[in-house]
């Protein structure tokens, strides 16, 4: 029990010093916020208002906490301080060849009537449109290593006042990033993003890219010819090259052998030379891939695989903390608590494995997950179930408690004594 007791007080200590980093130039009340909000998320599993508030366990009526809560979470300004925080902690961290996935997502909100600027977005189990918001998120992931860097994330909804395009998303998400990367990193995005636009301003930058292409979409070869992707993978690209990848498929581990080639081509409308890199082994179809980046087609095949590492990471965040199921109303209240579950995300892979010592404090909350079985791949649901084991039904402490009191103790009060 003590040794519980020392546990969750680093945890504590740990978290209070990463709310104060990601919280600097706030005024209390938003900084009250954020530690509560990063505090409530991991001690309920949930990013529901209602559920971050029973966590706090407060000694006021939970109507107010909630209320009060709610009221903070309106803040314009709050999911790009977070981002920009966010980012910056992490500017030194960036590696030059490291991996910046690009993933879209979308939260699906089938009976949500009076939500904000509700829009549509795709649903990849029932093939169809419906009502939800997009999410962009940016994470960086090493090629050959677990580490997850949560970079950006912001939710966005295409019929809210001033939405201009999804392009116009993706493009201040990259310009965000790379403010602090200075060119360093890999930007690997999937289907959809093989744009124009985005190719285009990508290269105007300077910037490298690893993107899966659509089969129909034309590129030109050296005569000039122009040729759909997967037309040129089938007719002109001579596979020369096998290689062995291992696949997570819905948790079972598969080993393939694939094929690989590579050409030189040009996208219409642009002069730059790219390479079109082309697998086979996956289907009837060979996967393509388009990019700047001369390296081995092997090499470009496991950045993009890297990339699935991010998808893990938002079915964690999906899953473990019941991002779909957000209830607040407003569209802002919408946007910062995607922004905070990011901050907290952030917390748990990088943060506290960024020093030797706490490396030790996660060994020890993996006790506390209490699992059966193995670590899990992804070890993050490991430290989610630690941490919530250890802040389940305990008070927040305020950090800020007793400061009114100590600052009045210092005052002098001009009044005359009576004898």
């Amino acid at each position: 029990m003590e040794q519980d007791n020392a546990i969750r007080e680093e945890v504590n200590r740990q978290l209070g010093k990463f709310c104060n980093g990601i919280s600097a130039g706030l005024r209390k009340p938003k900084r009250r916020l954020i530690h509560q909000m990063i505090y409530g998320i991991q001690a309920s599993r949930d990013v529901k208002v209602s559920e971050v508030a029973r966590s706090l366990n407060e000694t006021i009526k939970l109507l107010k906490t909630e209320i009060r809560l709610c009221r903070n979470l309106q803040d314009e300004s709050l999911t790009e301080h977070i981002n920009h925080k966010i980012l910056k902690q992490s500017k030194n961290k960036i590696d030059k060849d490291m991996v910046l996935a690009l993933d879209l997502t979308s939260i699906e909100k089938p009976y949500a009537k009076k939500m904000d600027f509700l829009s549509r977005v795709w649903s990849g189990m029932k093939k169809e449109a419906v009502p939800g918001y997009s999410v962009l998120e940016v994470i960086g992931a090493d090629v050959y290593d677990e580490r997850l860097l949560p970079l950006y994330s912001k939710l966005y909804s295409h019929d809210a006042d001033k939405f201009k395009s999804e392009n116009d998303q993706i493009l201040e998400a990259v310009d965000k990033v790379n403010t602090q990367a200075q060119g360093k990193g890999i930007y690997v995005i999937d289907r959809g993003g093989d744009r124009k636009k985005l190719i285009e301003s990508l290269l105007s930058k300077g910037l490298r890219f690893v993107i899966r292409l659509k089969g129909d979409r034309l590129m030109v070869l050296g005569n000039n010819r122009q040729k759909s992707a997967e037309e040129i993978a089938v007719d002109n690209i001579e596979y020369n090259q096998k290689y062995k990848v291992e696949i997570d498929n819905e948790g079972f581990k598969e080993k393939k052998e694939v094929e690989l080639g590579i050409k030189r081509v040009r996208m219409p409308g642009i002069k730059d030379e790219l390479w079109l890199v082309a697998v086979g082994g996956f289907g009837n179809r060979p996967m393509v891939l388009l990019t700047n980046v001369k390296k081995d087609a092997a090499l470009i095949l496991e950045m993009y695989f890297t990339r699935w590492k991010v998808e893990e990471s938002i079915r964690f965040l999906k899953q473990e903390y019941n991002l779909e199921d957000i209830r607040v109303r407003s569209y802002a209240a919408l946007k910062n608590t995607v922004a905070l579950l990011s901050a907290v995300f952030y917390f748990l892979s990088v943060y506290l494995g960024q020093k030797a010592r706490l490396k030790i404090l996660i060994f020890k909350i993996y006790k506390k997950a209490k699992r059966f079985f193995e670590m899990p791949a992804f070890k993050h649901y490991a430290v989610a179930d630690g941490i919530f084991r250890l802040l389940f039904n305990c008070r927040w402490k305020d950090p800020w408690e007793g400061e009114s009191a100590r600052q009045n103790s210092r005052q002098f009060f001009l009044f005359p004594t009576v004898t």
